[in-house]
């Protein structure tokens, strides 16, 4: 099953090498990993998507509680979180393409955020079927180069790790 952890750090740093380095040990695959500051500048949250079942989760979170560190651990509720990554694709348009890959993208409120004589960068920021739909319609143009940033998620309505 998949599943989504929200990890709460202290901003310092060394704490992602910790915290994946307690994935990597025990032979747990991480499936999407993102960073970033909170509304605090003194913590970080790391979103760490993992494929693994309920006993190993269990494992895993308090693992994470045990880190130095580590502030938080909270396993979110697939039905009620929002989650959402950016990609950027970088494909090849000429002009005999160009309007048909910028009518693509417009359907998928994509933005055209680099524009050159042979290719054109696309911005998409989605769940990961929405990205991936738009990879499968584009890559007959021939894509160059994409970046993605993983999943970041949050729990819906007021609920909150910080609860």
């Amino acid at each position: 099953m998949i599943k989504t952890i929200s990890i709460l750090v202290e901003n310092k740093a060394g704490m992602l090498v910790r915290v994946t380095n307690l994935f990597s040990r025990r032979g747990y695959n991480i499936e999407s990993l993102a960073v970033g500051i909170t509304e605090k500048s003194e913590i970080s949250r790391i979103t760490v998507i993992v494929d693994t079942d309920e006993r190993i989760l269990d494992q895993i979170v308090h693992q994470l509680m045990k880190l130095v560190g580590v502030i938080k651990v909270k396993v979110l509720d697939d039905d009620a979180i929002i989650t959402r990554e950016l990609v950027l694709i970088k494909v090849k348009a000429d002009s005999t393409c160009r309007n048909e890959i910028i009518q693509i993208a417009e359907i998928f409120r994509a933005r055209i955020i680099d524009l050159c004589p042979d290719s054109l960068t696309i911005e998409l920021t989605g769940q990961y079927d929405k990205t991936n739909a738009l990879l499968s319609m584009i890559e007959k143009f021939g894509i160059i180069e994409v970046a993605r940033t993983g999943k970041v998620s949050l729990s819906r309505g007021t609920d909150s790790i910080n609860t």
